[in-house]
């Protein structure tokens, strides 16, 4: 049976965030660590945007008077709001099986381990591949935008994913909602005008949902987070150890956060 790293990691600012996950994937790439899951959250909320996304789109403004952060990831897709969520990532080195996968066929077996994880905590949810043209999404709101096998229950979206693959792994983090008010990314977002911004609300209501919101009853992040665990090792048949971040992991984590993910080089890049 095979074994993975599994990090229960501590809140934290969302720079730090992103750098820890591309810290490990050094690590896990390099094989001086084994493919690693990390479970985590983010305090305080921030707006992340996909890699390639315009910073313009952000309302810096806005973020400010509600003391919430903004930052890019080395992934792709559209803007999260992060902020009462279960978090994953998932690093892998470029010859493990699940990363020897297209992206789409990696997106399907990451996915239908997650649908374990709702499942057994009594989400009706269910992945399919998106139809049409991906590539003409203009919608800012990574939980307006179609992706492959993305997470639905009743046709509203509940995890969004994305991936980033490297010479010699890929990482894939996602987020899963737990509660509290979906459309509030909206409050972080540039519109025309205020009528724009509600409709904008009412669209996300209409297109995604939380946890909570499937379920009819909270849960706490601790409870989601040892299913998703469980279901990880049901799915790919494994043993999951957990463990913390190495001193190398953390010290490069440091030095990522100073130099690329809370450098405003980076962040308004595009």
């Amino acid at each position: 049976m095979r074994q993975w790293r599994l990090i229960y990691d501590q809140p934290t600012l969302g720079a730090l965030n992103m750098a820890r996950d591309e810290a490990i994937l050094a690590a896990v790439s390099s094989g001086v660590v084994p493919p690693t899951l990390r479970l985590y959250a983010w305090n305080p909320p921030c707006l992340s945007l996909g890699y390639g996304q315009r910073a313009r789109e952000a309302d810096l403004d806005r973020l400010a008077e509600r003391g919430w952060q903004i930052v890019r990831r080395p992934t792709g897709g559209r803007a999260i709001l992060h902020t009462d969520e279960l978090t994953y990532s998932l690093a892998l080195p470029i010859d493990d099986p699940l990363a020897q996968a297209n992206l789409v066929e990696s997106y399907r077996q990451i996915s239908t381990a997650l649908l374990i994880a709702l499942g057994n905590l009594g989400a009706q949810a269910q992945a399919n591949r998106a139809e049409g043209n991906m590539t003409q999404v203009t919608n800012p709101i990574c939980f307006e935008t179609p992706s492959h096998y993305e997470i639905t229950v009743e046709g509203r979206k509940l995890v969004g994913s994305a991936q980033v693959r490297r010479k010699h792994g890929i990482l894939q983090h996602g987020t899963l909602p737990l509660s509290g008010d979906i459309s509030r990314i909206c409050n972080a977002l540039v519109y025309s005008d205020e009528a724009a911004r509600t409709a904008a609300k009412a669209d996300v209501h209409a297109r995604a949902l939380t946890l909570e919101e499937a379920l009819g009853v909270a849960l706490d992040w601790e409870t989601v987070a040892n299913s998703v665990v469980e279901s990880f090792a049901q799915g790919f048949d494994l043993t999951l150890i957990p463990a913390a971040l190495t001193p190398t992991e953390l010290d490069h984590a440091q030095r990522l956060t100073a130099e690329v993910y809370a450098n405003p080089d980076w962040t308004f890049r595009r």
